[in-house]
C-alpha cells in the first residue's frame, strides 16, 4: 500500500484551508484518510500551519511520500531537516544530542523569522488604517450653517446685478453713436 502525506481541502468557495492526512494513495483527496496530523490555512498572512512535527517525522521515516505542497510545508516547519538530522544519527556520524541541539537552535531561529514577519505585516496594515483615516478626515465635507451659504449667494446676485448695471449704460452709449 502507498502512502502519501498530502491536503485535504476543506472550507467554501474561494475561502480554502486545508487538513494535512496521511492517506492511501488509492483514496480520493476529499476521502478516507489514515491519520490527520495538522492544518494549513493560505489565505492568512502569513500562512498559518499547525502541524504535528513528531507525527510528521515518523511517517515520513516509514516512507511515506509528501506531495510537492506538503513537503514545501513540512521543510517549512523543519521536520525535513529532522529527518535529515536523524539520519545522520542512524549512520553514527553525529550524535543524538548534537542533533537535537541543532534542530532546536533551526526552530528558535525560524520562529524568530516568523514572529517578525507577523510583525511587519501588523505594522503595514496599522499604516494603511492610519493613512485611511487621515484621507477621511480631509474628504469629510464641513456641515455649515444655512445663513453662511446663503449670504455668499445674495451677494454675488448683487454683483452680477451691478456688473450688469455698469455694462448697460455703455452698451446705450455704443448704440446712440452707431445710430
Amino acid at each position: 500500500m502507498a502512502v502519501k502525506i498530502r491536503l485535504q481541502r476543506h472550507g467554501r468557495k474561494k475561502a480554502p484551508y486545508y487538513h494535512i492526512v496521511i492517506a492511501d494513495a488509492r483514496s480520493p483527496r476529499d476521502g478516507k484518510f489514515i491519520e490527520n496530523i495538522g492544518m494549513y490555512n493560505p489565505i492568512a498572512k502569513p500562512a498559518n500551519i499547525d502541524i504535528n512535527r513528531d507525527r510528521a517525522l515518523h511517517w515520513v521515516m516509514q516512507g511515506a511520500e509528501p506531495t510537492d505542497t506538503v513537503k514545501a510545508i513540512l521543510r517549512y516547519k523543519g521536520v525535513m531537516f529532522r529527518k535529515h538530522l536523524q539520519l545522520g544519527v542512524n549512520k553514527g556520524a553525529i550524535t543524538q544530542e548534537t542533533a537535537d541541539q541543532r534542530y532546536n537552535e533551526w526552530i528558535t531561529k525560524k520562529e524568530g523569522q516568523i514572529n517578525e514577519a507577523v510583525q511587519k505585516n501588523k505594522a503595514s496594515i496599522d499604516a494603511y488604517h492610519s493613512q485611511l483615516i487621515a484621507v477621511n478626515k480631509v474628504k469629510k465635507p464641513k456641515v455649515a450653517e444655512p445663513e453662511a451659504v446663503a449670504e455668499p449667494e445674495v451677494a454675488a446676485t448683487e454683483v452680477a446685478a451691478t456688473e450688469v448695471a455698469a455694462a448697460e449704460p455703455e452698451a446705450e452709449k455704443t448704440n446712440e453713436t452707431t445710430e
